[in-house]
């Protein structure tokens, strides 16, 4: 299994992929895309930028891929998942006849150590924690047993008892360094181990944290590297968001003076105005939006055609993809379309009696309709007053 830490860095990374797919082009990530495109995954292609060309990765828009660390594993052994082991309950005090016993199950467990009945030793050892679980050195004496049971989970839930009822328990961190070194756990191993070196240094120690230490030494330079790296990442970023921040005012001054330009061009170029909607249908709803789009269809002076229908009306739904196609033939011809149901006020105010009704505009007076489902009779009329 991966460590957690591993697992955080791995969760970092997928968010940068959802936030940003495109870092998925990048070359150093080529095996992780073919293996995503392998199980069926789409990539994305890179993003293009405004000028039309690809986007270029900075540092910045990379994230930070870890190299491997060559450590030296060839002691360690898989994690064991037995059912925790039996611990003593709480005693606030313990009987001498407890100890005594407690002791006697202790002298048959190291007999049975000596003997290489490792199981047996654990089952006298269980006894004794039971009968007296205030002794830190009992715990940590079944610690031991499960490291040449090779048990590191087993012997670090012992050791955590030992220096949890003796916090300067020498044997409690040694034993719990030498599990913890056995799960490939080397940072934590040589830090266990140089406490109880401290505590009661003896030569087992000394030996063990020969092959930890330097495990150890690699790993706490691999995280300084990237940790050095990172923090320059964010320096830059910093930098960068300042220089964006920065260059924000001068470019809404930029848009500002674009949107000004753009307002003067409309107003010279009536064809230009955005009111006008011409190439699509627009639909009004009420007398004010109506009068809006006359008056911009008249300073323009073009043809607006306003056209009356309704959902129950038959003659409507045959003759509607025929108006709905005309915009874009007359592309100078504002075409208007309002639903008498709902826009009753504007039915009202042109005497609508009868649908579908087409009136003809120009500079805000009726010059002509077409009552009817007539096509022929509607675009010659469009052909005539639109020139």
């Amino acid at each position: 299994m991966m460590d957690t830490e591993k697992l955080e860095d791995l969760k970092h990374f997928v968010e940068l992929c959802k936030e940003n797919p495109s870092i998925l082009q990048n070359p150093s990530l080529t095996f992780f895309k073919s293996f995503l495109e392998s199980l069926g995954a789409q990539v994305p292609p890179s993003v293009k930028s405004e000028q039309g060309g690809e986007e270029h990765h900075d540092e910045l828009d990379e994230d930070i891929i870890e190299s491997d660390v060559e450590l030296d594993n060839t002691d360690i052994v898989e994690p064991d998942n037995d059912p925790p082991q039996q611990m003593g309950g709480f005693i606030s005090e313990v009987t001498d006849e407890n100890r005594d016993a407690a002791q006697i199950s202790k002298a048959k467990a190291l007999d049975a150590i000596s003997e290489g009945k490792l199981d047996e030793a654990i089952s006298h050892l269980t006894e004794a924690i039971l009968l007296n679980p205030t002794s830190a050195i009992l715990y940590a004496t079944r610690a031991n047993v499960f490291i040449k049971l090779k048990k590191p989970n087993a012997a670090i839930r012992d050791a955590d008892a030992a220096l949890k009822v003796n916090p300067d328990s020498a044997k409690g961190y040694k034993v719990r360094g030498m599990a913890r070194a056995m799960l490939g756990l080397w940072k934590e191993a040589a830090s266990d181990l140089r406490v109880a070196s401290m505590i009661d240094f003896d030569e087992e120690i000394a030996e063990i944290l020969k092959k930890v230490e330097p495990n150890a030494h690699k790993i706490e330079e691999h995280c300084r590297k990237y940790q050095r790296l990172r923090e320059e990442k964010k320096l830059r970023k910093i930098e960068r968001d300042s220089q964006r921040r920065q260059a924000e005012p001068k470019s809404a001054n930029e848009k500002s003076k674009k949107k000004e330009q753009q307002s003067e061009h409309e107003a010279s170029d009536p064809d230009s105005a955005s009111d006008l909607n011409y190439g699509k249908i627009v639909g009004i709803h009420s007398v004010s939006e109506l009068e809006t789009k006359l008056n911009a269809v008249s300073k323009a002076s073009r043809l607006a055609i306003l056209y009356f229908t309704a959902t129950w009306c038959g003659p409507c739904r045959f003759i509607s993809p025929f108006y709905t196609s005309l915009p874009e033939k007359y592309p100078k011809v504002a075409f208007l379309k309002a639903d008498i149901d709902e826009a009753r006020d504007v039915a009202s105010r042109w005497n609508v009696s009868s649908v579908p009704a087409f009136f003809f505009i120009k500079n805000g007076e009726e010059v002509d309709k077409v009552v009817g489902a007539d096509k022929n009779s509607l675009e010659k009329k469009i052909a005539q007053y639109a020139g």
